[in-house]
């Protein structure tokens, strides 16, 4: 996509997201005030691609830990429109549907510092209904279609060939569990009289899924990362910030292994406001460097980033909703076209 047309959409992105910053801030102000506390943690989702999320990449997690004997569980549901045609003269690749991301999670608290946890995903790919919206979308603001106006609506078509061979094509619509992972984390530091905090967390991707229907890679990756948070309050609210920077050792599997890197670095840096102790709205950048090398296309070679923005609402001490929508950024290809998440936390 030309920088131009890149410009125009993070313009009108901006646009967007001011002005459902303005719609939850009217909203707030005309709530009735409520006696819990929402809290400012990264909206838990990663990078979608049919070709990144069989992998053990993970979500950002809180800062804090599970305190002993604690349950917290999350049901999620991540969508993603995902349009890349690309081709050179030895390789080829269409990433044209729709995927959709079921999750039930739990984490357990054995001590104060120390969590345990699992996600269990279930997947399903389709053509999905999303076409046509973003083919208007783009016709509305003036965005280039990048060729959505010239294929098929609401195909299903993930395929790739290289030297004339063709290495995958998913074509029909399909459903099944993907890889089971599992977690454990230490709180490296928390604060008894702030929310400052610092946690070392990991995650084992276990081969699962059915690789060949790109539900899973067909082997395991082990990820170590740090999460960091600090907020405070202000006359206008409480604000807060986030982080989290870490690697991922990834194990050879069934998807391109000639192409695979065995080593990704990713991260997450957001930023929140809480105007109310309901609600809170949250901006933030999910990045990841490419799982493939020795390809010249943008969808498999370089580094994917993705803006994220939405409201998260505490329904009451313990029970919280994240909503929030994503599109890609800097390098459009190498993320889906545009996703959103719906994830329900409750803890015990």
């Amino acid at each position: 996509m030309p920088i131009s047309c890149n410009a125009t959409k993070l313009r009108v992105l901006s646009r967007i997201t001011l002005q459902l910053l303005f719609l939850c801030l009217l909203i707030t102000l005309a709530m009735p005030g409520q006696a819990f506390s929402v809290e400012i943690t990264p909206f838990q989702t990663f990078n979608q691609s049919p070709l990144v999320q069989i992998y053990g990449l993970p979500a950002a997690e809180p800062a804090t830990t599970m305190h002993a004997g604690r349950l917290g569980t999350r049901f999620s549901a991540d969508v993603a429109k995902n349009f890349a045609i690309d081709e050179t003269p030895n390789e080829s690749i269409t990433l044209d549907g729709e995927t959709y991301r079921i999750t039930a999670a739990g984490r357990y608290g054995l001590t104060d510092r120390i969590e345990i946890g699992v996600d269990l995903p279930y997947l399903v790919e389709t053509g999905g209904v999303l076409g046509a919206p973003i083919e208007w979308f783009h016709h509305v603001f003036g965005l280039a279609q990048d060729g959505r106006d010239e294929v098929p609506q609401n195909r299903l078509l993930f395929t790739y060939t290289r030297n004339g061979v063709e290495r995958f094509n998913i074509h029909q619509g399909n459903e099944g569990f993907g890889d089971i992972r599992l977690f454990a984390a230490f709180q490296l530091y928390r604060s008894d009289h702030s929310r400052r905090a610092i946690a070392l967390r990991s995650s084992l991707k276990l081969p699962s899924g059915d690789s060949g229907e790109l539900h899973g890679s067909g082997a395991p990756d082990f990820s170590l990362w740090l999460s960091a948070a600090d907020d405070h309050q202000f006359t206008l609210g409480r604000w807060g910030v986030y982080g989290a920077l870490g690697g991922m050792v990834v194990g050879r599997g069934d998807i391109l292994p000639d192409l695979q890197r065995n080593l990704v670095a990713f991260g997450t840096a957001g930023i929140g406001w809480s105007p109310a102790e309901w609600v809170a709205l949250k901006l933030q950048i999910n990045g990841n460097t490419p799982f493939y090398e020795n390809s010249s296309l943008t969808e498999l070679s370089v580094t994917s980033f993705q803006l994220l923005f939405g409201p998260s609402f505490a329904f009451s001490s313990s029970t919280d909703l994240d909503v929030s929508i994503s599109e890609h950024i800097l390098v459009p290809t190498s993320s889906p076209d545009f996703g959103f998440q719906v994830a329900l936390r409750k803890r015990f």
